[in-house]
């Protein structure tokens, strides 16, 4: 499946087809054979036929639009497996999907259209931190709807327990990565972090954890067309490491910038999950990153429910799954059992129940089918719902536990090394 964006923001396609389910994109559709429906005037609800409709921000377009990719993959998947089965009395869970342009104020647009004009009692969203932010205190916490952020890390969203995530904390990856870079015997670093919360938390954390000289600390903002002067600066400096806490479009640049300028040479690079993509691979040059080494979430290896949806994705997509991928998938089936063990189809009444049907003290499921079959004759209580992408036990800030992994570039490539432990 890919991602077709229009250049009408207001536009709107029903697309039918997705396992049953219907799929409803502002910005674009889900698929490529669906059935195109009419258009919508500007402020006008979407045509949508299913039963238990939520909606979605997701970045399609802008710094992240690599995950907006992975993350309608994973989509595609869950409700294939949900709608298989049918929400509550066999209906049907569609979902409505607005894009964010990877920056907060479309995101905090994109949600108050799905909250105020399609009236869903829980959305989805965001993949930048400070996007999800913005939505949370601007239209979640003012209107009393659920919110989950399918792929945001940001180390502040702890702050917000009403806002649930599937992707854990940043905070352990900033304490791995200050970790890392001083066993791997480097006393002074240069850090460039882009100007949101995302980088701000991440930086702050790593800073407080390494133990040698941090020469250089400065942000950068998204979507420049040129990092030259950040480069320079850190250049300047003594520092035998440059940690970049940024994202995949930006670093590219950085990295193009700084081979041409043979900085490659002269220091060992480190990132973190937004500096592994295969769009960074194919627009940089072979030898501009071979010294890079990251630390991003990772999903469980050899669990049974991921192996399986790891062959789905691959045999549909043609690509192994990222991580984020999986969280999608993760985020559409715990809304889907919260719907399914809610008292009714409303906002309180989701929130009483989303942490539970995803607690150790139920019994494990790793489906949404065996999660309703328990649901039928039990309470959210009996329910813990393990993920494709492990554990999630939603604690009372709204974070789960996770999984970290190191990966290294090799010969262009990218290349797996040891766990980290969250």
């Amino acid at each position: 499946m890919t991602v077709h964006n229009t250049s009408h923001p207001s536009r709107r396609q029903v697309l039918a087809g997705v396992g049953g389910a219907t799929v409803v994109s502002t910005a674009g559709c889900l698929g490529d054979d669906d059935e195109e429906g009419t258009d919508d005037e500007e402020g006008e609800p979407a045509d949508v036929d299913g039963d238990y409709v939520i909606g979605m921000v997701d970045s399609l377009t802008g710094s992240l639009s690599p995950y907006g990719e992975w993350n309608s993959n994973g989509v595609e998947l869950a409700l294939e497996d949900v709608n298989d089965v049918g929400v509550r009395d066999g209906g049907e869970l569609a979902v409505i999907l607005e894009d964010d342009e990877s920056e907060a104020q479309p995101g905090v647009n994109a949600a108050q259209r799905l909250v105020n004009q399609e009236e869903v009692p829980l959305f989805i969203g965001s993949v930048g931190s400070g996007v999800s932010i913005a939505m949370h205190e601007s239209v979640a916490l003012e209107e009393g709807v659920v919110q989950i952020s399918q792929n945001s890390t940001g180390a502040t969203l702890t702050d917000y327990p009403d806002l649930l995530r599937m992707s854990p904390s940043g905070a352990a990856k900033g304490e791995a990565l200050a970790e890392l870079i001083y066993e791997d015997g480097h006393d002074t670093v240069a850090v460039t972090w882009v100007n949101n919360d995302y980088g701000q938390a991440l930086s702050e954390i790593f800073e407080q954890e390494y133990q040698g000289e941090v020469a250089y600390i400065d942000p950068h903002d998204q979507e420049d067309a040129s990092y030259r002067a950040q480069l320079t600066e850190m250049a300047n400096t003594e520092a035998t490491a440059w940690l970049f806490v940024t994202y995949a479009e930006e670093f590219t640049v950085m990295v193009n910038e700084a081979y041409d300028q043979g900085y490659n040479e002269d220091v060992e690079y480190y990132g973190a999950e937004s500096t592994i993509a295969d769009e960074i691979l194919e627009n940089t040059e072979p030898g501009s990153q071979e010294t890079l080494t990251g630390v991003t979430e990772h999903a469980p290896e050899g669990q049974e429910n991921y192996e399986e949806f790891a062959d789905r994705y691959e045999s549909e997509f043609g690509a192994e799954p990222p991580v984020w991928a999986a969280y999608a998938y993760d985020s559409i089936t715990v809304s889907a059992l919260a719907i399914e063990a809610a008292e009714s189809f409303t906002s309180e009444a989701i929130a009483d129940v989303i942490r539970d049907v995803t607690r150790p003290e139920g019994e494990e499921v790793y489906t949404f089918a065996d999660g309703k079959e328990l649901l039928e004759d039990g309470s959210p209580d009996d329910v813990n719902y393990v993920g494709v992408s492990g554990p999630l036990d939603l604690d009372e800030n709204g974070d789960p536990p996770g999984f970290y992994r190191i990966y290294e570039v090799d010969d262009h490539e990218y290349v797996w090394g040891d766990f980290v432990e969250a």
